[in-house]
């Protein structure tokens, strides 16, 4: 498998260091809002990386943090008249809640900021003790200028950085770059005692000893999204090989392209937020997911409701091929004389060309297609399904048709049956009587898709 490293601008060959394990850390969220489409995305294309490279046969060891302290959850808390611990264990249900829905599996471990305050001031101790940071006031600040290299990952120098950057003048800085580790601790907020004096941590440190904590040096993948590259990720690899002396800090930093909505990214700091919540109300799940991954990860995503509903539609053309074919229960033991190998190499040879889901989808449709085909043969196509269902999970798709309460389900039988007589209706040329079976449907919020294979069927989301 080879995969874009955003450090080295160039694709690499993907294989973990101990050729079995790989150590992967993703950023994760600072929970003081509900979880959103744009964090989905994320973490939807993380979570078919981990899945592939297990269907591959590798052991994955997944770290995500939650920053869960920070100066905007300290507003968001003294605005709500709660505590900080109860703002942030409140979003942390939230984001645990939709992720779920979205059938993206937990990592192995969340470590969170304020329960990890020992090894944050460990690695900053050490920082200090090398020269590479220095206390000022009770804060602590890490000397940028000390690290020849540091730049290298978003690919800009120390000049460049401070030309295009609002910087504020702050006379305990010896540069203007230099970055917080630690905070002197201010009135009303919380705080731990460290040896420069209470404080909390700043934002970038926390990645560094929890990653060595949990993974340890060099990490096979280092994730997130590309808003992150700078000034995060960069000061992240700055602090890390000052503190280890092991460098790289990760093999592959893979970076995923932003979820738009209009001209901008999607972001809380904007306010132009579709949280994960209202799009499930809109959308099932697997229609989420392939609307993510029909955009190549490290491209940017324009987030609207028609191409979410779009989806929705795509994802009937899967439901279809998968329903049971009358030659299916009629012949015993047959897997049908489709080769669905061709499929498979199809898509693994896209998995492989830096998680190119785009082209993988597209082979799961021409083999949902092909299957169709045989379908209408008369011939069995149990083995083609199978397949078409083993790699659809690899993306992290579940197939299920729907969230049907008992109304809907018992309402099935009787619209297959409503749909096959328009069927039989068009080809006697009835046509203003099948257009009236449609309508009725239509009506009661049943939409129907025709295309050169046939009639699917929907339920218009929330109308049953």
């Amino acid at each position: 498998m080879r995969l874009y490293n955003t450090l080295t601008g160039e694709e690499k060959e993907f294989v973990p260091a101990d050729g079995n394990t790989v150590r992967m850390y993703v950023c994760g969220v600072t929970p003081y809002s509900s979880t959103h489409v744009g964090h989905a995305l994320s973490y939807v294309v993380f979570d078919t990386l981990r899945r592939y490279l297990e269907y591959q046969g590798y052991q994955v060891r997944h770290i995500q943090n939650f920053t869960d302290v920070d100066d905007k959850i300290i507003q968001r808390a003294q605005e709500a008249g709660i505590s900080e611990e109860d703002l942030t264990a409140q979003y942390i249900d939230d984001f645990f809640r939709t992720m779920d829905a979205l059938n993206i599996r937990r990592a192995d471990v969340y470590p969170r900021a304020t329960q990890e305050i020992e090894p944050i001031l460990d690695t900053i101790q050490s920082l200090v003790d090398k020269g590479f940071a220095y206390p000022a006031n009770g804060d602590v600040y890490f000397r940028v200028n000390r690290k020849e290299d540091y730049g290298k990952l978003s690919h800009r120098t120390l000049d460049g950085m401070i030309a295009g950057a609002r910087i504020q003048v702050d006379e305990d800085k010896e540069h203007p770059m230099d970055f917080v580790l630690w905070k002197g601790a201010k009135p009303g907020e919380p705080s731990w005692e460290s040896p420069w004096g209470p404080g909390r941590p700043g934002w970038h440190i926390e990645c560094t000893a929890m990653s060595l904590r949990y993974l340890d040096y060099p990490l096979d993948i280092h994730g997130g999204g590309q808003d992150l590259i700078f000034p995060h990720h960069e000061n992240e690899i700055a602090q890390s090989e000052a503190h280890t002396g092991i460098a790289p800090f990760a093999n592959h930093w893979v970076h995923n392209g932003l979820l738009q909505l209009g001209e901008d990214k999607m972001s809380k700091s904007l306010g132009n937020l579709v949280s994960v919540e209202e799009a499930l109300e809109r959308n099932s799940a697997d229609a989420l997911r392939l609307y993510f991954l029909s955009s190549h990860y490290r491209s940017p995503l324009q987030y609207s409701d028609d191409g979410s509903a779009a989806m929705e539609r795509s994802m009937d053309r899967f439901h279809h091929a998968l329903r049971p074919s009358e030659a299916d229960v009629n012949v015993s033991g047959d897997a049908g004389s489709m080769d669905p190998a061709p499929y498979r190499e199809r898509f693994i040879g896209a998995m492989e060309d830096d998680l190119n889901t785009p082209q993988a989808i597209a082979a799961l449709f021409d083999l949902a297609r092909e299957i169709n085909r045989e379908r209408d043969s008369g011939r069995s196509t149990t083995a083609a399904q199978a397949t078409l269902r083993e790699l659809g999970g690899v993306l992290g798709l579940t197939f299920e048709e729907s969230s049907a309460g008992s109304d809907e389900l018992a309402a099935k039988p009787f619209i297959d049956l409503l749909v096959n007589t328009r069927t039989e209706l068009r080809q006697a040329r009835q046509f203003a009587l099948a257009d009236r079976i449609r309508d009725e449907l239509a009506a009661q919020g049943v939409v129907l898709e025709d295309s050169a294979q046939g009639t699917v069927w929907r339920y218009q989301r929330g109308a049953w």
